[in-house]
């Protein structure tokens, strides 16, 4: 019976950096400096740069389904997913679908790419994401200018002929309610460009952004953070019947230090292996957990990667955990033929 498995994993960075000069908010938020993304360098750019990184290893040919997270498409339609098949020549009978999800976007990535291969769909996945929630921001509203970081990642997911899940243990919530703490109020359908005035407004901290820019409430973020991701996490540790101490590592989105140390001492992790290391590269949404996952195999090397609990939370309102084993990521490394990948 074929199981998804995570096989492999790079990322993409855009070449321009942009240091956080105020040391009491890098001190804070754990973010020292951030890429962003040229004028003229979108998310499918990016995408791109990943995925050709990661076809260095895998033979793009057997590539069946393109999964790609992103809330910066090229357009409004066609998917950019299909205009990344052809950019990437991928085969034309491979399924290509946009997703536009956020903060917790990688885990819903994994899990739609665990229903298509354990349901014969496909056998071989490509999860692109990719941000550029630069362009969305107004350089004067430091509220969010030193969070926001772009970037791109590329995640293979395989079907693997093994007993054991890969991945597994998926809780997802939502809370619709708080769209607006997250939010770029103008360019859909809803507020349109055409019939929209913009308007620039600038809080008490002299913030400045107009309705045509990223608007966040960081306050009621970190609450709605603090409320639902240990919740979560009992549950995927309790349906799963493991104990805190039965996870190698513990992944959750990178948004800032701040959230991450409470959120670590909230969900009682504080003696336990934990991620937390966004300095170079800000929030980058959707992009952040994959590029803490590379990371922390780069750092531990063929250790502790048997289960690892990754927790995505953030714009929407939105969450989702899961547990992957990545041990394979390392064997595929070692040339260990005990699993054979499809």
């Amino acid at each position: 019976m074929l199981k998804a498995y995570i096989k492999n994993i790079e990322y993409y960075l855009p070449p321009l950096v942009k240091e956080n000069d105020n040391e009491r908010l890098r001190k804070k938020t754990g973010i020292e400096r951030r890429r962003v993304a040229d004028d003229d360098e979108t998310a499918s750019d990016m995408a791109v740069a990943a995925a050709e990184k990661l076809f260095e290893k895998t033979p793009r040919a057997s590539i069946d389904y393109l999964l790609f997270c992103t809330q910066s498409p090229d357009y409004y339609l066609p998917t950019t997913a299909c205009i990344l098949q052809d950019r990437l020549k991928l085969s034309k009978h491979c399924g290509a679908l946009d997703y536009n999800h956020g903060c917790a976007g990688y885990i819903y990535g994994l899990g739609l790419a665990k229903g298509l291969i354990e349901t014969g769909q496909a056998k071989n996945i490509l999860l692109l994401t990719a941000e550029t929630y630069s362009k969305y921001i107004n350089p004067k509203d430091k509220s969010v200018l030193p969070l926001f970081g772009d970037a791109a990642t590329a995640t293979l997911i395989v079907g693997v002929e093994c007993k054991t899940d890969g991945i597994y243990g998926f809780e997802y919530g939502t809370d619709g309610a708080g769209f607006q703490n997250l939010i770029v109020p103008v360019g859909g359908m809803r507020q349109r460009y055409q019939d929209t005035e913009e308007k620039i407004t600038t809080d008490k901290y002299g913030n400045t952004r107009s309705n045509r820019n990223l608007f966040m409430n960081g306050g009621a973020i970190m609450d709605f953070a603090f409320d639902v991701v240990p919740a979560t996490l009992d549950n995927i540790l309790s349906h799963n019947s493991l104990s805190r101490q039965d996870i190698d590592y513990y992944v959750f989105h990178q948004a800032n230090h701040f959230m991450l140390k409470n959120l670590r001492k909230i969900c009682q992790l504080e003696n336990l292996p934990y991620w937390d290391d966004m300095k170079n590269y800000g929030n980058t949404v959707s992009n952040s957990i994959p590029i803490a996952l590379v990371d922390m195999i780069r750092q531990n090397g063929e250790n502790k990667l048997k289960r690892t609990l990754l927790m995505g939370f953030g714009v929407g309102l939105s969450w989702g955990g899961c547990i992957a084993d990545l041990s394979h990521l390392v064997s595929a490394k070692r040339g260990n033929r005990e699993m054979s990948f499809v």
